[in-house]
């Protein structure tokens, strides 16, 4: 056996023993997020050991404890127990609550996008609407941006049947590494149940939009960013075009930064989407995390905006990202790569009936999606490589989860 094949078969038993006690048991500090969202939307309760143990610095990381409290917000009777030195973690999952007037601080170590991918799906088996503001970072290269989660996850949950009334982002500041000071607000409708997913049709690359924006440096960056998308984007198609957002003063946060977000939508309705951001030696540092910070965001190395270098001209900037739309592309499916886990669990969280996608090559996030449904919900998914169109096509029977706080219409 491989070593990965090898891991998974331990962590097979591990879990298996851990039902036997009544209770769901982890080690390690990957897909800290998916498993408390798993966990309140089934109501087991959970226990994570062995957190970052061998590190430098271990147990959990402030924008981890942070998450934490944005749970205890959202929820009514959570129990959150942790030992002395933040390795180990115990979580009781409480009712989901939701509600207006909400507020939370997510940091300056993890951006607003890595709190909102769990958020939205939680709020949507709230007891009431949820309306919550959020404060830290909106843009930077290692989690999802506020543009991509506008433009493409939102539009995603409506084509998937979430009710159009009452689910929105309102970016009210944008916010760079290091120091923040963006602003949003998410609001997230509740329903009785989710329908089924049945995305099989991935359709033909038709039109190209994206938005390229900028925060305390000159407007002229946008535009410089804009030709470099164009120059290799237009290539290939002539229906291009990019949205410039400059923004100045109060609205621009309080570090600059640029960055551009290209989304291709198909003959579908489907939408791919990839970005890039300004990085300097200072973003590299203000991950704070640890090397593992990376492995806890559901973005490949494609929609990081080019990996760990250094990317300060706007031009190269707006290239890097056309190159990741196209390999984005290249690698098909109905979704991005950063959205393939969120597709997995909301077929997974569906109604017991046949669940159908299309994917590309599965990322790592999309993998342990996979294997925590199974353990959460027992729903496993089939999975099927074509060869024609070099695709995965996926099947399940989803868990049937029902929101029990909304009446029946």
């Amino acid at each position: 056996l491989d070593h990965v094949t090898l891991e998974y078969f331990l962590h097979l038993l591990y879990v298996n023993c851990a039902c036997n006690m009544g209770l769901l048991k982890f080690k390690g500090s990957k897909s800290f997020r998916l498993r408390l969202l798993l966990s309140t939307l089934s109501g087991k309760s959970i226990r994570i050991d062995d957190i970052r143990l061998n590190d430098t610095s271990p147990g959990l990381r402030d924008f981890e404890a942070s998450f934490l409290r944005l749970m205890e917000k959202l929820t009514n009777g959570c129990v959150v127990e942790i030992n002395e030195t933040g390795t180990s973690l115990k979580y009781k999952p409480g009712v989901i609550v939701g509600g207006p007037g909400l507020f939370h601080d997510c940091g300056l170590s993890r951006s607003v996008g890595w709190f909102l991918e769990p958020l939205i799906t939680l709020a949507l088996f709230g007891k009431k609407p949820l309306s919550i503001t959020l404060k830290g970072i909106t843009n930077d290269h290692l989690d999802p941006s506020i543009d991509v989660i506008r433009t493409v996850t939102l539009p995603l949950l409506k084509r998937l049947g979430v009710e159009d009334n009452g689910l929105e982002l309102k970016v009210f500041r944008r916010g760079a590494r290091p120091m923040g000071g963006g602003e949003v607000m998410l609001k997230v409708p509740i329903m009785k149940q989710l329908p089924p997913v049945n995305l099989v049709d991935e359709g033909m690359v038709k039109r190209i939009r994206g938005v390229a924006y900028s925060m305390k440096v000159s407007p002229q960056s946008t535009n410089r960013m804009v030709d470099g998308a164009r120059g290799l984007l237009n290539d290939y198609l002539a229906d291009v075009y990019v949205f410039t957002d400059a923004s100045s003063g109060a609205s621009s946060g309080n570090s600059p930064g640029f960055g551009v977000t290209l989304v291709a939508e198909t003959t579908s309705g489907c939408l791919l989407s990839a970005e890039a951001c300004a990085k300097h030696d200072h973003a590299r540092s203000a991950r704070g995390a640890s090397s593992a910070a990376f492995e806890e965001s559901s973005m490949d190395a494609e929609h990081a905006g080019g990996g760990d270098g250094v990317l300060i001209v706007p031009e190269d900037v707006g290239s890097v990202a056309s190159a990741s739309l196209l390999q984005e592309i290249k690698r098909g499916g109905v979704v991005d790569g950063a959205h393939q886990g969120l597709l997995l669990l909301l077929a997974a969280l569906g109604p017991q009936e046949l669940a159908q996608v299309r994917l590309g090559p599965l990322t790592p996030h999309a993998v342990r999606t996979l294997r925590h449904v199974k353990d959460f919900l027992q729903v496993q998914f089939d999975l099927e490589p074509e060869e024609d169109s070099r695709t995965i096509f996926g099947t399940c029977v989803g868990a049937g989860l029902k929101n029990l706080a909304r009446k029946t219409d």
